[in-house]
Order: C-alpha cells, then sequence, then structure tokens
C-alpha cells in the first residue's frame, strides 16, 4: 500500500548508506529471511511484547502480536517484535513494583537503540501498562498500546467470582472455619479460567481504562476479554493504526498531554479505578515533564462522579462492563468533564470518538446524574500523620468507619503483622485502628501491596468485616475495605508513620481529607529524633540503585533521574 511519507524514516539511518554498517545490517537482517524491499522505504514497527509464561495475565500475547503483524503488513509496514521483561503480578517477590521501572528502562532503551520508526506496545498485568506507557513516553517515538484484556469471570457452582475480589473474600471464610478444604479447593479450580488479567476493577482493568482515556489506544479496546475474538481484530487494527502515527509523526507527547492526563484521572474516579493509578498517572506525567500533584487527584475527584457498578467497588464483574459499553460509554456519560478536542490515537479527538458511543446496561454504568456516588473512587488524606499526602478508596470502604476515630494498634513491619494478625488473644477491637509501617518503596522494599492488612482472626470469629487500617504500603486494585495507603513521607525515610506507637488515637475523616495522629506535636519530633536507622535491604545491584533513586508515593515513585525536567 502506498505510503505518505513527508519525512526520512528513523530506521533509515541503519539501513541506508554506504558505510559497512549500512551493509552489515541489512545483511544481518536478511539472515531472518527477509528480502531487501520489505525494510527499505518501509515505516519499522517494533511490537514490543511483555508476554511471558511467568505471567498469566500475558500469557497470550503472543497470538496477540500475530494479530498487530497483519494489520503492519496490511498497511505497507514492516513489523519486528521484541521482548522485554514481564511483570507477573501473582509470582514476583518481593512485589513486580520494584521492578516496574526497570521495565519501563527497557522499554525505552529497546526503542531508543532500535530501528525502530513506531512501537505497537502488549500489555496487561499491573505494572506492564505503566511501564510500556512511561517508557514510550520517554522514547516519544510513535507509540499506540493493546492491552491484553480481563480473563473470563470465574466460577464456584452457582456464583460468579472475580479473580482477587472473591477470592479475598472467600479466604477470610476459609481463615474462619466456614469453608472446607474440599470447597477451597473448588473455588481454587474455578476463579481464574483463562489467560488475561483480573476480571475486576483492579490495578490492570483501571491501567487499561486509563490508557484508552490517555488516547494511547483504539476506541473501545481496554475491557475486550481476553479470549474474546475481538481482542484480535483491534489489534489488527492498531497495527494498521500505528503506520499510519508514523506517516503523521504522531508521538506520546502529542497525546499524553496535560489535558489528556486529566481526563484519564478523570475516568479513574468515575469507574472506582484502583488507588494504584494514582502512583503511575504521577510517573507517566513525570515521564512527560507537567507537573501532576496529588491535589489534582482530589480536585478531580471532587467534581466527577462514580458511576461504574464493578468490584471490588460495586457488583458486576469487567465481562458486564464491556458489554455495557466499556470505556467510551463511561466518557460519553462525563463528557462535559473532560477536555473533549485532545487529540488521541486514531487521529481524532476525544468528542469525535465518543459521538457514536452508548451505555447498553444501566445497572453497570450509571448516569451522571443518578450515580454511585456525587464523588470519584479515590480521596486524598492530609495531616500530621501524612504531611506529604494519603490516599483512600472511599467507594470500596465501609461507610461507617470513613468517619472514625480510635486507638492504633501498630505492627513495626510486614513479618511482625503476618506473624501476630491471627493470634487468639490480639488485644483488637471494632475501633481499633490497625497501622503497618516500613511497607513503602524503601522500607519494604519496593512498595508492595500489603495495605489491605487481613481481618485480625480474633474479629472474624465475631463477624467483624472491617476496620480502619493505614500503612505507607499500597494495595492490590482487587482488595476492599477501609484502607488508608501511600502514607507519605513513608515510615522508612523518617515519615510521621514511624512515630505512631499502639494505643495512640488516630482520627480519620474522609470527607475533611484528613489524617491525624492525636498526639503533641513536640512528642511527635521526640520520637522521631529516636528512630533507629532502617536496615540496608541491599549492597549491589538493581535493589542498591532502586533505594538510592525511588521516589516516595506522592511523586510517583519513579527514579529521580528518569523525571523529565
Amino acid at each position: 500500500m502506498p505510503l505518505n511519507l513527508s519525512r526520512k524514516l528513523r530506521s533509515q539511518e541503519w539501513w541506508s548508506g554506504k558505510e559497512y554498517y549500512n551493509f552489515s545490517r541489512r545483511a544481518w537482517l536478511r539472515s531472518e529471511g527477509f528480502t531487501a524491499d520489505v525494510f527499505q522505504n518501509r515505516p519499522v514497527i517494533g511490537i514490543c511484547n511483555s508476554w511471558s509464561e511467568l505471567n498469566n495475565c500475558n500469557a497470550h500475547l503472543r497470538t496477540v502480536a500475530e494479530a498487530v503483524k497483519r494489520g503492519v503488513w496490511r498497511a505497507g509496514g514492516f513489523p519486528l517484535e521484541f521482548p522485554t521483561i514481564s511483570l507477573g503480578e501473582m509470582f514476583m517477590k518481593p512485589t513486580s513494583m520494584l521492578y516496574r521501572n526497570l521495565m519501563s528502562m527497557d522499554v525505552e532503551e529497546s526503542i531508543r537503540a532500535n530501528p525502530i520508526d513506531g512501537v505497537v506496545l502488549l500489555c496487561g498485568c499491573d505494572k506492564t501498562t505503566p511501564a510500556q506507557l512511561m517508557g514510550a513516553a520517554s522514547a516519544d517515538v510513535p507509540a499506540i498500546v493493546v492491552t491484553g484484556g480481563p480473563m473470563l469471570s470465574g466460577q464456584w457452582r452457582n456464583r460468579k467470582l472475580g479473580a482477587g475480589t472473591d477470592g479475598r473474600k472467600l479466604f477470610d471464610l476459609f481463615r474462619a472455619g466456614k469453608l472446607t478444604e474440599e470447597e477451597w479447593c473448588e473455588v481454587e479450580s474455578g476463579i481464574a479460567r483463562s489467560a488475561g488479567h483480573c476480571t475486576v476493577m483492579g490495578t490492570a482493568s483501571t491501567m487499561a481504562a486509563i490508557a484508552e482515556a490517555l488516547g494511547m489506544t483504539l476506541p473501545g479496546s481496554a475491557a475486550i476479554p481476553a479470549p474474546d475474538s475481538r481482542r484480535l481484530t483491534i489489534a489488527e487494527l492498531s497495527g494498521q493504526r500505528i503506520v499510519e502515527m508514523v506517516c503523521e509523526d504522531l508521538r506520546p507527547s502529542g497525546i499524553m498531554t496535560r489535558e489528556a492526563i486529566e481526563n484519564a484521572i478523570a475516568i479513574d474516579m468515575a469507574i472506582g479505578g484502583s488507588t494504584n493509578a494514582v502512583v503511575h498517572l504521577l510517573a507517566i506525567a513525570g515521564r512527560l515533564g507537567i507537573d501532576l500533584r496529588l491535589d489534582d487527584f482530589d480536585r478531580v475527584s471532587r467534581k466527577t462522579p462514580w458511576i461504574v457498578n464493578v468490584k471490588p467497588s460495586g457488583d458486576y464483574l469487567m465481562e458486564d462492563f464491556f458489554e455495557a459499553g466499556g470505556v467510551p460509554a463511561v466518557m460519553r456519560e462525563i463528557q462535559s468533564l473532560l477536555h473533549a478536542g485532545a487529540k488521541t490515537a486514531n487521529g481524532k479527538t476525544v468528542a469525535e470518538n465518543l459521538a457514536g458511543a452508548e451505555c447498553w446496561n444501566r445497572e453497570v454504568i450509571r448516569t451522571a446524574d443518578a450515580p454511585l456516588s456525587r464523588e470519584g473512587g479515590t480521596a486524598v488524606l492530609r495531616g500530621n500523620l501524612a504531611p506529604r499526602g494519603a490516599v483512600i478508596k472511599p467507594t470500596a470502604a465501609s461507610p461507617r468507619l470513613l468517619r472514625h476515630r480510635g486507638p492504633a494498634f501498630v505492627f513495626e513491619n510486614y513479618a511482625e503483622m503476618h506473624g501476630r494478625i491471627d493470634s487468639p488473644d490480639l488485644p483488637v477491637t471494632p475501633e481499633t485502628v490497625l497501622v503497618m509501617k516500613n511497607c513503602g518503596p524503601k522500607g519494604a522494599p519496593g512498595f508492595p501491596e500489603w495495605g489491605q492488612i487481613p481481618m485480625p482472626r480474633v474479629l472474624l470469629d465475631k463477624g467483624i468485616d472491617d476496620v480502619v487500617r493505614i500503612s505507607d504500603a499500597r494495595m492490590s486494585g482487587t482488595s476492599f475495605g477501609t484502607v488508608v495507603l501511600h502514607v507519605a513521607p513513608e515510615s522508612a525515610a523518617g515519615g510521621p508513620l514511624s512515630a505512631a506507637k499502639t494505643g495512640d488515637m488516630i482520627e480519620l475523616d474522609t470527607a475533611a481529607r484528613s489524617l491525624n495522629l492525636l498526639v503533641d506535636d513536640a512528642e511527635i519530633a521526640r520520637r522521631l529524633s529516636d528512630r533507629p536507622e532502617p536496615p540496608s535491604h541491599y549492597d549491589r545491584g538493581y535493589g542498591w540503585m532502586f533505594l538510592r533513586h525511588v521516589n516516595q508515593a506522592d511523586e510517583g515513585c519513579d527514579f529521580d533521574f528518569l523525571r523529565k525536567t
């Protein structure tokens, strides 16, 4: 197909010329069986594939890559697939978040170092989507995202299960002796029925929706189930479109503008998305040189209604969300709150893309006039316990606990919590505020999803299913409960959380956006001055570099040397 190229292709610096290395590069590529005409004067499209058998969310992306290649060939481009590291949420220890920045560097440098004119980013699992967006933002070569989609809904007897959310609920029943070993085995065999990411509005689903809201995918891409043939169709169309984007020189910096990021925040609030989206969007904005703050999230949240009734905040699953109209239906419903003129990967504006969007199920996607909540899914808290901010997900919390005052029970670290949480004599009551320290970017290390502290066994046995929990950790987007997260600065960096002691009174007031340790400022300062130095987790390698260069949660936990200044 004839291409309208108005500039010299980046890849031609590798192929064209009379130098020895021009000759050798052409020859070495021909060793793969390609003829010379397929890579000269054609856009070379890299297919950045995070496929891995150690990542069930992305285990089907080999097939998706083949569909992308069909589209690239059809549009007159030359597709070349390449791998990067893949971050499997379920398998990586201590947390896949420790390696998000490493994957973003892998993506950026693979694009930058190779003869690539445009790139299709294949992702899906929680950290693979933000890592690829971060890397693409830094490389700033034309790029389009194809997410892998949610897995099929789980099934146990007559109950539909959302991976993650329902697993946690049923595990509490198992811990309390209300499910037998045989029943628990049945749940295990039916909760995850296919490749693809969790089928609730967890981090993976949220980041797929955010990629679409940013304009980095084709419209309607985010929620197509992983095994659905339409996932391959949109992959092929994306392969076709990236060739056109190269011809237009449409780059991530031309799509992921300040307006696009504000659109993404609004969609995150409307869908009741994962609190992890806050950290990832801060990091993406930092790569683009956009000054994004925690207060921007709270500002958008206060005016954006929560309208998507999907677990863990609601009742339905991602298949239902897709069939109801997906992200386009949500964007159409809150279009008045969006920057409708923002440009997207298909070359059209948000307004143009939404012209034909409809909702097909108002139980799943409510109207803005009849929302599930007048405010969005994430609130930003501040106070003497979190001077640089913390987040809570009110849509997944117990309304009675959103304003609460109670005595703290403090765990110094995750290991202590894990060792004591099931103790039959743990001195906690429904009024207790569970506090866990040293679980942030530096303290854990890596900022793991430990923030949903399990309910103490002594309370579960009494039928109590939620208490206020506070930490400097993250939590899975599939989690639920009245959980305060991302407390900044973290304990290991000398934040006030490290001064909290068992018995101290803590006050949470979500409506007022406040979180306070009810202890005299002088006493807090004295305790901080006596704080022992945190242990050093690494003496070499990537972990050593991570601890020295990672930013705090309110800055996106990116490396200081990767942010665009």
